[in-house]
């Protein structure tokens, strides 16, 4: 056995263990912890595949992006295990059914699905004007793909990833009515004469002879 297979037993070995364990962990962040792990080993054996551009895109789309977000929504979030394990047993049949039909058809494939097929060979690399083979690129074979043949899928793609941007936006900036926040800007430019107003005002009743005369006579007495 080279060290190319025994990469891919290894990482194949940690990939099914971390997907195995983010379907039975208890705690929902280890549960993501492990869900990372599997998208590493992954990322590994795409690069043993020699697609080192859907693993870098994985690494940095999923890892970098999607999983630390739902790491931080899941530990922001007060998830309550003891709600959630209550319906467990309630929905373990239909769970398991799924799960068996997906297994089947995954034994399916794996069984039937790869007879008689040889192993893919690497393009040869491309011949410029002087005759010198210039080195195969994976990432810019699939980029000429993407923007020529596919070229349709991917600008529709980008349409509706654009609108969903905007309506997430949209979403975010709308002002709530019941809403009491202050614009700090505003705090530190305000100006005493902005706040108290000083009005003089008429007298409308005369102090009577009495509550003039009983101070008077405390001070006498002191």
């Amino acid at each position: 056995m080279d060290a190319k297979t025994g990469f891919f037993y290894l990482f194949s070995a940690v990939l099914l263990y971390a997907a195995f364990r983010v379907i039975t962990a208890r705690n929902p962040v280890h549960a993501v912890l492990h869900l990372i792990l599997a998208f590493s080993q992954a990322a590994g054996i795409w690069l043993l595949l020699k697609a080192e551009f859907l693993a870098i895109t994985l690494i940095l789309v999923y890892l970098g992006a999607v999983m630390v977000l739902f790491l931080f929504v899941v530990m922001m979030l007060d998830i309550r295990i003891d709600a959630v394990r209550r319906g467990f047993w309630r929905h373990f049949p239909l769970a398991a059914l799924i799960g068996a039909i997906v297994t089947f058809e995954m034994a399916a494939v794996l069984m039937t699905g790869f007879r008689g097929m040889e192993e893919p060979k690497a393009i040869a690399g491309l011949v410029d004007a002087a005759g010198q083979v210039l080195p195969y690129s994976n990432t810019k074979a699939l980029g000429k793909l993407l923007y020529s043949e596919y070229l349709y899928p991917v600008e529709v793609a980008a349409v509706i990833l654009l609108v969903a941007m905007i309506a997430a936006i949209a979403l975010t900036l709308r002002q709530r009515k019941d809403s009491k926040a202050i614009d700090p800007a505003e705090q530190i430019r305000v100006r005493a004469a902005d706040r108290v107003v000083m009005m003089k005002m008429p007298v409308t009743q005369q102090a009577s002879s009495e509550a003039v005369s009983a101070p008077a006579a405390e001070e006498k007495k002191q």
